[in-house]
């Protein structure tokens, strides 16, 4: 199965049966998953063979969705029986030259080209009369109706080294398609297959990854991979994360920070608690996540699929037109109409048009993840040129997200000390940036929480000895008319320095406030520098008060700043830059930014330091938190779009420049086989460009 023409004949032949729930396919991996009870599998394998594909049962505990994918080259001999072919075509063309030949002559011709065309053909034939049997006009029922006429009309050593041409083009194309499924499949090798686990009596020894149990302690010498995704429980290291986040530059790694299964440990012995199984790893989910991208297809995509639907019949109703009416129009034999037909039906085979896109989009969703962008399909590569509008969050995307409490006192004279317990005991349960920075910087020991509520946007409830508290922000406060002219006046001098203020108050009074500052990541003005050069239009969105919304906007580069803005107010924003703009992305991290990232054309997570919520509503995932990434997306994008119609254009374009050959300059059948395969090497060539890591000037170039 290795294009979507192929993909909808098995689609095909499994709906009608009953008992099957659901179907999934994945071309990169060449397979499909079947959800049905096991008394249906028999049904569904005789289904696809009688469909002419040979399917093959296939499980494995490594791969993420749990199946091993099988090579599209086959066997390493797979080449033998073609070249054979092809040597006794050419064996049997040599004959038909032979000016001496008569009888016996003729006769080792019809042997040699029979025995080429069955080495060759037999798989093709098996397929082609399997569509046509039901109806089907594809690439294998258009090759076998074109070898079976020229041997009935008696080009046999024509119709073997057609056969022989086309099954070592098949084989070859094969190969290539597999660079590019294997760039995706390859990352499954980044992490090490065994882990150094410590038992129960503190010896270490070597198990599967598989068998490892979450919470285990393992260690990894410097110079290994980490096998497992962990949190850092002893030792200190630099860590290269470039094979999952695209960071060029190794972190530092300490206690209590996490790291990622595939990574590097560089430079010290780190021990780490395992915090995810091997099918469930920051980079089995990747791998998973770009397979599955490939079964959302581009517009470019779509668009091939069905003209390729109409085109296939349409070459069958022309070569059918020529054999039938040329010799009344023309003034050609029946026989050499016949042939110009079969020449058509050749020519015509839509197969470097179909394997055009696969290719290219398949070796940009596995460019794209060697640089730690996470796109979920093909639809959201293709769309990136055009974005018009992005919106930026503001803490965890333009800032670090990192923020610390620069300043905290009391409000009021009857206050008290022991507030700074409340607000602690508040702050450790949630876990919003801002929050944890208080929590962090009081240093005192929170009181526990009872009948906790989160209040999206504003802040956070909870009862502590039997008293009511809110931890909350200017608009909680004001929302609740407990604010008061000192305290806006001290929002205001808080506010221009850039801070985030929030207040903690009882049900009838504000108790306390802190002021958190965030700084602004060294990447986020180069980003949006380049964001800005590309023509796209940056926006930040930010549930803090505006005047910190605008101060760090500025700081940053973005001339348009939004403050004070609850998670439907966010969506709503996004509306607004979608009608005055047009294609719009949003960039976010944390929950409250999940409804407009799922609102936004396309919705951009921050996977680092981004919740799972986010991650799960985004259609893209920058793994290292690098706005510096998003430039890189737009830019591969136009790149991507302009290698599909590079390769479109060239697909038809040879097949027009041969198809009039065919008609009107005595184009011959072995010519439209190396027409028909160089065509579809071409594009599967210029396809895998995009993988190489040296092309960064194709995709670094100027935005589409």
């Amino acid at each position: 199965m290795d294009c979507a023409a192929e993909e909808s004949e098995i689609r095909r032949a499994l709906e009608p049966l009953a008992g099957i729930r659901s179907l999934g396919f994945q071309l990169s991996a060449r397979t499909v998953s079947v959800d049905a009870p096991a008394d249906v599998m028999p049904a569904v394998i005789a289904a696809i063979r009688h469909a002419g594909f040979d399917p093959r049962p296939v499980v494995s505990a490594v791969a993420p969705d749990g199946v091993t994918p099988i090579s599209s080259g086959g066997e390493p001999n797979a080449f033998m029986q073609p070249v054979i072919a092809l040597l006794l075509a050419v064996a049997a063309e040599g004959l038909s030259f032979w000016t001496g030949g008569g009888l016996v002559n003729r006769g080792a011709e019809l042997v040699l080209a029979a025995v080429a065309i069955g080495l060759a053909g037999f798989d093709t034939y098996r397929r082609g009369f399997a569509s046509l049997r039901h109806g089907r006009l594809n690439i294998t029922a258009l090759m076998s109706v074109a070898v079976t006429g020229a041997f009935l009309i008696g080009q046999w050593p024509e119709a073997a080294m057609v056969m022989a041409l086309y099954a070592i083009a098949e084989l070859i194309e094969a190969k290539s398609l597999d660079r590019a499924r294997n760039a995706i499949r390859s990352l499954m090798e980044l992490a090490p297959e065994h882990a150094e686990v410590r038992q129960a009596d503190g010896s270490w020894l070597s198990i599967p990854v598989t068998d490892v149990a979450l919470e285990a302690l393992v260690r990894i010498r410097p110079g290994e991979r980490i096998p497992l995704d962990g949190v850092v429980s002893e030792g200190t290291s630099a860590v290269n994360q470039a094979p999952v986040t695209g960071e060029s530059i190794p972190v530092d790694k300490s206690v209590g920070e996490p790291v990622f299964a595939g990574t590097i440990n560089q430079t010290a012995e780190l021990e780490i608690r395992v915090t995810a199984a091997a099918n469930n790893t920051t980079l089995a989910r990747i791998i998973h996540s770009v397979e599955s991208a490939q079964g959302t297809r581009a517009p470019t995509q779509r668009f091939v699929d069905r003209f390729a639907a109409i085109y296939t019949p349409a070459i069958f109703a022309l070569a059918v037109g020529v054999a039938v009416c040329s010799p009344w129009l023309m003034g050609w034999t029946w026989t050499q109409a016949l042939y110009k037909a079969l020449v058509l039906l050749v020519i015509g085979c839509p197969c470097a048009l179909v394997i055009s896109t696969p290719v290219t989009v398949v070796s940009a969703l596995a460019r794209a993840a060697r640089r730690g962008i996470l796109i979920k399909g093909g639809t959201y590569l293709e769309q990136a040129r055009r974005l018009k509008a992005i919106a930026l969050d503001k803490t965890g995307t333009i800032t670090e997200g990192r923020p610390r409490l620069v300043h905290h006192s009391l409000v009021g004279q009857e206050a008290d000390d022991a507030l700074f317990a409340v607000a602690a005991g508040l702050a450790g349960r949630s876990d919003h940036p801002v929050s944890r920075a208080i929590g962090e910087g009081l240093k005192v020991e929170g009181l526990p929480v009872r009948e906790l509520k989160a209040l999206a946007g504003r802040g956070i409830e909870g009862t502590i000895d039997g008293e009511r508290y809110v931890l909350g922000n200017h608009r909680l406060i004001e929302e609740r008319g407990q604010c008061s002219a000192e305290l806006e006046a001290q929002f205001q001098s808080h506010e221009a320095a850039g801070r985030t203020v929030t207040l903690l108050a009882s049900t009838t009074r504000v108790l306390a406030q802190f002021a958190v500052a965030d700084t602004i990541k060294l990447s986020s003005r180069a980003a949006i520098a380049e964001l800005a050069a590309l023509g796209v239009t940056p926006v930040m969105l930010s549930g803090d008060n505006p005047q910190t919304a605008t101060t760090i906007a500025a700081e940053a580069g973005v001339a348009d700043a939004r403050g004070n803005l609850l998670p439907e107010d966010k969506v709503a924003a996004i509306d607004d830059l979608r009608r005055r703009y047009g294609l719009t992305a949003m960039v976010g991290d944390g929950i409250n930014d999940s409804p407009a990232l799922a609102r936004a054309d396309i919705g951009i997570a921050m996977g680092g330091a981004g919740t799972d919520a986010a991650m799960e509503a985004a259609d893209v995932v920058i793994m290292n938190d690098d706005l510096r990434r998003i430039p890189e997306l737009i830019r591969l994008s136009g790149k991507a779009h302009s290698v599909l119609w590079q390769n479109i254009t060239l697909a038809l374009g040879i097949k027009a420049v041969f198809l009039f050959l065919a008609l009107f300059n005595g184009a011959t059948m072995w010519m439209a086989v190396f027409a028909d395969m160089g065509a579809s090497l071409l594009v599967v060539a210029n396809g895998l460009r995009l993988l190489h890591k040296g092309n960064r000037r194709g995709v670094h170039a100027g935005h589409s």
